[in-house]
């Protein structure tokens, strides 16, 4: 593999914390995701479910996992079915796990091949009450995508309809929040990946190169220092593009005086980073953009003070608000006049500053959380405030991906430079 895998025991612990959260007498199927079709004949890179990686570690197609800890077949209780290889396949496709190879990274002894998992299914329906499912409902998933998960719910409905279907979304992303140490060391390496790429980046960037050139070192320097892939596609944003919160056309040629945005996070072993920085494209900033560039980093510091465990993400994100209102009536962007009338569901920050301060970041970069709940150790969220002038052409965001601990927080991207002088530094040395 690209990367070290987590050891057995993270799963083993993972399936221990959510055996007991099962409805009695159900099981939990959990599918691999598909390998989806680009064009014609192509497919996009496979990218495995989060779940079935947070389960079992096991990082390939054509895998199902089965957990059903009251089943009265012990044989049947924990469960690993994997894509049985041949001469053929391996020729075409090369490696794919043995049995001894899946129980060595899961630590499920039970392992059997995909094709098997239909008879299984034949006892599974005399032995259980019902079935525990995982369709995907990330509130920002917006376009549906059938998965396999969903072909199976309308069989059990069509063949089974006396079986009910209950949902694992809620108690795997429950799990999901908190990180074990282990993946923590993950995020901190797809941290460090990151952090190494952007010092590359400041010394390199320069008038005339185009993003899309900026894209390819990002590339670049994330696979040879061993990342899996990006976590996303990095926005390389110069200028007036800095505006758009998703840019992502990165085809402009830097121009001298501009301030380039460079939201980007690279993924080791399915963990992502997600950083961003602002750098200017000569050696120092305009007096406009380090005013700019100053106030959302105090709006960072600010919103990173408030982190500890307890705090409601809804609450802070008020909080942080407020305070980046005052930060923009500094600047002169803002009236009081506009803070005073502007409406209570739209407040005058949001002219600016439209989009929210955190997310939770994990297996996935916007990962999975219950909105309801408050802030915990081992949780690992972003913090990312930002300013967009469409007016002016310019656009600041600052990002740092934070674990929150007992007391407090602590910043997982601290060395990567972040102070204006600490950026207007590093330039001057190019």
């Amino acid at each position: 593999m690209r990367y070290q895998p987590l050891p057995p025991d993270l799963y083993r612990r993972n399936r221990a914390k959510l055996n007991p959260l099962l409805p009695p007498g159900h099981a939990l199927v959990l599918f691999s995701n598909a390998a989806y079709t680009d064009n014609a004949d192509s497919t996009y890179r496979f990218s495995q479910n989060s779940n079935l990686l947070y389960l079992t570690g096991i990082d390939q197609e054509e895998c199902i996992l089965l957990l059903f800890p009251d089943c009265p077949k012990p044989e049947l209780r924990e469960v690993l079915f994997i894509r049985r290889t041949s001469p053929y396949l391996q020729l075409w496709e090369g490696w794919k796990y043995s049995p001894e190879e899946a129980t060595a990274q899961s630590g499920i002894e039970t392992i059997r091949f995909f094709d098997d998992f239909e008879g299984v299914v034949r006892q599974l329906v005399q032995l259980a009450e019902g079935f525990v499912l995982e369709f995907n409902e990330h509130e920002r998933n917006a376009v549906f995508t059938p998965t396999p998960a969903h072909t199976f719910a309308r069989r059990l409905r069509e063949e089974f309809p006396a079986h009910g279907i209950r949902r694992a979304w809620p108690i795997l992303a429950q799990l999901r929040m908190q990180k074990e140490p282990e993946e923590v060391a993950q995020l901190r390496r797809a941290i460090a990946i990151t952090g190494e790429t952007f010092a590359h980046l400041l010394q390199w960037v320069r008038p005339g190169v185009r993003e899309y050139e900026v894209e390819a070192e990002i590339l670049h320097g994330f696979v040879r220092r061993g990342a899996t892939k990006e976590a996303f596609g990095s926005i390389v944003a110069s200028g007036p593009n800095a505006v758009v919160l998703h840019y992502v056309l990165n085809h402009s040629a830097l121009e001298a005086g501009h301030a380039l945005l460079i939201d980007f996070g690279a993924e080791y072993g399915n963990y992502s980073a997600d950083l961003t920085r602002v750098i200017p494209v000569g050696a120092t900033f305009s007096p406009r953009q380090r005013a700019v560039y100053q106030a959302v980093y105090n709006v960072k510091a600010y919103a990173q003070s408030l982190l500890k465990p307890g705090v409601l993400l809804e609450e802070y994100t008020k909080s942080v608000g407020l305070y980046m209102q005052d930060q923009l009536l500094e600047l002169g962007l803002l009236t009081q006049a506009e803070v005073n009338e502007a409406p209570q569901h739209q407040p005058a920050y949001k002219k600016y500053f439209p989009h929210g301060v955190s997310h939770h970041l994990g297996l996935d970069t916007h990962d999975v959380h219950l909105r309801h709940l408050p802030l915990a150790p081992g949780m690992v969220i972003t913090v990312e405030p930002g300013i967009y002038i469409p007016e002016e052409g310019l656009g600041i965001r600052l990002e740092d991906d934070v674990l929150i601990t007992e007391t407090g927080m602590e910043n997982l991207a601290a060395d990567v430079p972040l102070a204006l002088d600490a950026i207007e530094a590093a330039r001057g040395q190019a």
